[in-house]
């Protein structure tokens, strides 16, 4: 993924190469997970189904997805100094805080379990620390630029933390500010409105001499 988000700062690669590319960065993912692959019947549905139905396949397809999703996350909300390092910092913390509330509850003898939280710990614990340490240059005003190749590296962590770890659909409640910013972006990613970068400029430049001329200031 790091070697995704260098060509993406280079080459300045279209969107259907960064739904391609991570699709084949996560098989070794997916061939690693060694987990179950049933999910949680919803309530109303269990008198006919069961409590749990196992998808097979579809699991594995939903993990491939699941990476393709974080990895273009942390991307598609970045933009402004300090955004892309921050949020994976917020995301982060959020991600330890609850492998140590679940290890905490989970009794000792259940040893499978824990270990998926402490595995979850041990790569997200030195993921903070390097961002941390990113961030204080980063911050605004910005005098390192991370561009792709640290969003890309950055989903991608939480992908293998969320799969691994055995709590995608919790990771997922994370990552709310990201899925509503897709929902946002959505109709300028498929076609339906086109707004270039030269446009954002001119709009942020046009409200800064506005402001900079208003007889308010």
């Amino acid at each position: 993924m790091i070697l995704l988000g260098f060509a993406d700062c280079v080459l300045n690669l279209r969107w259907r190469y960064k739904l391609i590319m991570p699709f084949f960065a996560s098989l070794p993912l997916v061939v690693c997970y060694t987990g179950p692959t049933s999910i949680m019947v919803p309530a109303f549905l269990r008198h006919s189904l069961g409590s749990l139905v196992d998808v097979g396949l579809l699991y594995h397809l939903y993990m491939i997805l699941y990476a393709i999703f974080t990895t273009n996350a942390i991307n598609i909300y970045a933009g402004v100094n300090g955004i892309e390092v921050g949020q994976s910092i917020v995301t982060a913390c959020g991600v330890a805080f609850y492998n140590v509330l679940e290890l905490s509850l989970i009794p000792m003898d259940r040893a499978e379990e824990r270990f998926y939280h402490i595995f979850s710990l041990s790569l997200i614990l030195p993921f903070i620390g390097v961002s941390l340490a990113l961030f204080k240059y980063n911050k605004y005003p910005s005098r390192v630029f991370v561009g792709d190749t640290y969003t890309y590296f950055a989903g991608m962590v939480f992908a293998v933390v969320g799969i691994l770890g055995h709590f995608t659909k919790t990771l997922l409640l994370l990552f709310i500010p990201q899925i509503l910013n897709f929902m946002l972006s959505l109709p300028q990613l498929i076609g339906i409105i086109y707004l270039s970068l030269i446009h954002i400029c001119r709009c942020r430049r046009i409200e800064r001499c506005r402001s900079r001329w208003s007889p308010y200031h």
